[in-house]
């Protein structure tokens, strides 16, 4: 088994994100989904992946309806309290990331990593023998040079993201950047004054939309905001320094500090945005491709894929050796 990386194992999704891990989809519990967060933390036990799980649950916010005992009172475009506690928690992804290409490479993977592929076309046959009837083209850089060549395979997982849907044939998806910065570490009494004594992650069901978490040292993470971009090239070379990046972390500092007293002078360390793919409904697409049904195309978590994609991740593995069968969402 090879896996193709096109820039560098944990870029993308999969490094700019908060780490929170939800259960279920964006669009809610689909048919035969089953357990996500029971099956992500099987798998990184299985897989023995020290990745810093915390599975408290997570806390819905609202600006209206909120519990009457709302731990969390904080300003923003209202009164933005605690309406429901959901399953959810934390993760380290970078932990995740790490530990799962090691696991690979254990079980006989190779990974390649600044390895693009750029089209998949149907052959007759290959130099790989009979079974091989796909042919990946792909660019790579090698001695400091970006150089062209292709690959031979019988059934391949496209694990697509915002960056990359021409190949997936995903003309319904809409690749946005958002926005996320995170804070020097909070003092025990600003993390009281809060009210996030529990930790627990959260998000707003209601708009604006806002989410974040603590971190185990104490640092804080929120997001909010999308930037559009005309295609997915560029997408991937959007600065957040500039343009319109710029401002929405302009706008996510100021709304953070307003959120309460106990912030208002916290200091920044780092902003920066991150691929999302929304699909239509917010379902994953987790489908054959449409042209070519020895690809199967896993991609559009819509926010909710530190838990989802590995779960489904796992799923996909399982199709490809014919255990399994993929789902009709």
């Amino acid at each position: 088994m090879v896996l193709l990386e096109g820039q560098t194992l944990g870029s993308g999704a999969s490094g700019l994100t908060g780490g929170m891990a939800l259960a279920e989809s964006a669009a809610g519990n689909l048919p035969g989904l089953g357990d996500v967060l029971g099956g992500y933390r099987q798998i990184l036990r299985g897989l023995e992946i020290d990745a810093e799980l915390t599975l408290r649950g997570a806390f819905e916010l609202g600006r209206s309806g909120g519990l009457p005992r709302s731990p969390i009172h904080w300003n923003d475009s209202g009164d933005l309290r605690v309406v429901h506690k959901i399953p959810g928690g934390t993760v380290n992804p970078g932990k995740v990331v790490a530990g799962l290409a090691r696991s690979a490479e254990r079980s006989g993977a190779q990974i390649v990593e600044q390895t693009e592929v750029r089209e998949i076309t149907r052959v007759s046959g290959s130099p790989a023998g009979d079974g091989f009837a796909l042919r990946l083209a792909v660019r790579f850089k090698k001695g400091g040079k970006t150089q062209t060549g292709s690959l031979h395979a019988g059934r391949v997982l496209l694990a697509t993201n915002a960056f990359s849907l021409g190949l997936s044939d995903l003309p319904v998806a809409q690749p946005k950047l958002t926005m996320a910065l995170a804070t020097a570490p909070l003092s025990s009494g600003q993390i009281r004054a809060l009210g996030w004594e529990s930790r627990r992650p959260f998000y707003t069901i209601d708009l604006p939309y806002l989410w974040g978490r603590l971190l185990n040292d104490n640092r804080a993470i929120f997001g909010a905001g999308l930037v559009h971009a005309p295609n997915e090239r560029n997408l991937d070379n959007l600065d957040v320094r500039k343009g319109e990046a710029a401002e929405r972390l302009v706008w996510l500092e100021a709304r953070v500090r307003k959120l309460h007293p106990a912030i208002e002078k916290v200091r920044v360390t780092h902003l920066w945005g991150g691929p999302i793919l929304l699909t239509e409904g917010g379902k994953p697409v987790f489908r054959e491709h449409p042209r070519l049904p020895e690809v199967t195309v896993l991609a559009g978590f819509n926010g909710h894929g530190v838990a989802l994609s590995v779960y489904l991740g796992r799923w996909a593995a399982e199709a490809l050796l014919g255990r399994r069968r993929l789902p009709h969402w």
